[in-house]
């Protein structure tokens, strides 16, 4: 399914018959993948709609360039579907990822006084107006964000180069990386709904995440919310705990669900 929003065609995934509205971010091609195969259903068993978006630049969404990509753009875009399903103003379960805690954080904060009365910021990212770690999928190598025990496939690599590809992906990257200097600039902002006392917010966490390593990210975590919760998996995994261990993720997250 596409949504136009902006002028632009974005990629939804997983549209499933609405109590709630689940929104995974970013889910490019490799995540809606491999996330989809082993929590998907779990999702939709629980939730009467689940929803899965590429960000414009990501997965199978439009890649324009040059264009100025910014975290304001992504989140007017997420916006866009739930206008287009009816959602606008349903009760919303927010779960997110990586680049997609920061397009989270706006969403919050134009949610306020909540409109998103639950939700959950998982793994990486969280604080990242504070901890910033610039990261390179492929030159880096994707295989050090994972634990030593829970490394993707070949095959799992391919897949993702392919769809970081599709569309000449790879050639707006750099823009889409510019939004590591707009949660700079934007920092208060970005917090700033993060410590609302009425937001039930909760991180689930790979004590091995190379991106937001311990002890000094849960240490600052703890510090800045007011209410921190985490569910912290094992030892061994890293910053992609939703395909490292799914079915961890998956009980962690309905746990929190199911308290609030």
């Amino acid at each position: 399914m596409f949504c136009g929003v902006l002028g632009r065609s974005t990629s939804i995934h997983g549209c499933s018959p609405c109590r709630c509205f689940h929104a995974l971010l970013p889910l490019d091609a490799f995540q809606m993948h491999f996330s989809s195969s082993q929590i998907w259903e779990g999702l939709t068993q629980r939730f009467h709609r689940a929803i899965a978006l590429d960000f414009l630049g990501f997965g199978f969404s439009d890649k324009p360039r040059p264009h100025g990509y910014s975290i304001f753009e992504q989140a007017t875009i997420v916006e866009g579907p739930l206008r287009h399903l009816g959602l606008r103003h349903q009760r919303i379960n927010l779960l997110s990822h990586d680049y997609g805690d920061t397009v989270a954080q706006e969403l919050l904060h134009r949610s306020l006084p909540p409109l998103l009365p639950f939700a959950l910021l998982k793994d990486g990212g969280l604080l990242s107006p504070l901890l910033l770690r610039l990261m390179n999928f492929f030159s880096g190598g994707l295989g050090a964000d994972f634990g030593p025990y829970t490394q993707p496939s070949q095959a799992e690599l391919w897949d993702t180069w392919t769809a970081v590809r599709n569309d000449d992906g790879n050639l707006v990257r750099d823009s889409i990386l510019q939004y590591i200097n707009q949660r700079k600039k934007h920092r208060e902002r970005c917090l700033g709904a993060l410590i609302s006392p009425s937001l039930p917010l909760h991180l689930i966490y790979g004590p091995l995440d190379p991106v937001n390593p311990q002890p000094e990210f849960l240490q600052l975590y703890k510090k800045v919310l007011p209410v921190p919760t985490v569910s912290l998996l094992d030892d061994h995994i890293g910053h992609y705990p939703q395909l490292e261990d799914a079915l961890a993720f998956l009980n962690a997250y309905l746990n929190f669900i199911n308290s609030c």
